[in-house]
């Protein structure tokens, strides 16, 4: 026997109410329709579940019994509904993509937000640049959702992540650096040099990219820092020091003046998609998995 979710709220209304008439306005339907489908309710189950006289209306032995379980099932179809509701308004919701530099590499970004909206075709993706001082593109202040990010982070614990791309370490130099003649420099080469070095706030990806973990524990000669790619143009430029990227960044320096090549005896790059830890929404699920899948294909 299959009974509606709106025959028990109505039989809930009545009971409570005890009046037909207060029911159908708490319900919003007229007494003479309420009664109609209470009375439909009746025969369904086979019994009389209130007493109508001229005095008013009581529950009998059978409608007491409903009761309890009515109110039950109607309260966890409403905790259902809301779960459900939670995803939907989860998949809707838009995502803020943070970048400290486009992560170009082939159509990476594009790829992904494709994947995310022919899944999810209600989501909006928006995309916010933040400067280098923050290694985490707008995690750690939760201002992104989701965020192209390199290795390593500050308090790993945090987060969690996808590696999209692993490329070696190239050295940036101004056209007339006296290594500028060699197909590629060993790291020994450049321990002299004064570097551009990320901003303090930076952590442990400012070392990574003085190569710290390569110097055996000699300190780097810092010529500037540099929060931006036009920032390290310039200050290579102006001879401030040399600098190390990952391969994919090297088209946002090479521009008249500057040069990079390859560096032996370093370890790649990582390039990730990062969100925090704790953050399970299904939309950000949705956008780590895609970038899983835009970097094998």
């Amino acid at each position: 026997m299959d009974v509606h979710g709106r025959d028990l709220r109505y039989f809930v209304a009545v009971a409570e109410e005890l009046h037909f008439t207060r029911a159908a306005e708490r319900l919003f339907v007229s007494q003479p329709a309420l009664s109609k489908q209470i009375r439909v309710l009746e025969r369904a189950l086979g019994v009389p579940l209130f007493e109508r006289d001229r005095r008013g209306v009581k529950l009998t032995r059978a409608g007491t019994a409903l009761l309890p379980y009515a109110r039950r099932v109607l309260e966890e179809w409403q905790a259902g509904w809301e779960a459900v509701e939670a995803v939907r308004a989860a998949q809707r919701a838009g995502l803020v993509v943070g970048m400290s530099t486009s992560p170009g590499r082939g159509g990476l970004l594009p790829a992904i937000r494709s994947r995310v909206t022919a899944a999810h075709p209600e989501a909006v993706l928006t995309v916010r640049q933040f400067s280098w001082e923050d290694p985490t593109a707008g995690l750690a202040e939760g201002t992104s959702d989701v965020a192209f990010v390199w290795l390593p982070l500050p308090e790993p614990p945090r987060y969690r992540w996808t590696v999209v791309a692993q490329e070696p370490r190239l050295v940036a130099l101004p056209e007339g650096h006296s290594l500028a003649g060699r197909p590629a420099v060993d790291f020994a080469d450049l321990l002299e040099e004064p570097f551009l070095a990320l901003p303090k706030s930076a952590g442990p990806l400012r070392d990574h990219w003085l190569a710290t973990e390569a110097r055996g524990g000699r300190e780097p000669v810092i010529g500037a820092e540099v929060s931006s790619s036009e920032e390290t143009y310039e200050a290579l430029v102006a001879g401030q020091g040399v600098c190390l990227l990952a391969h994919g960044n090297a088209p946002l320096l090479m521009r008249g003046g500057v040069l990079t090549r390859r560096v032996l005896g370093l370890t790649p790059s990582r390039l990730a998609v990062a969100c925090r830890a704790d953050d399970d929404r299904p939309l950000v699920r949705a956008y780590l998995r895609a970038a899983t899948e835009a970097a094998r294909a």
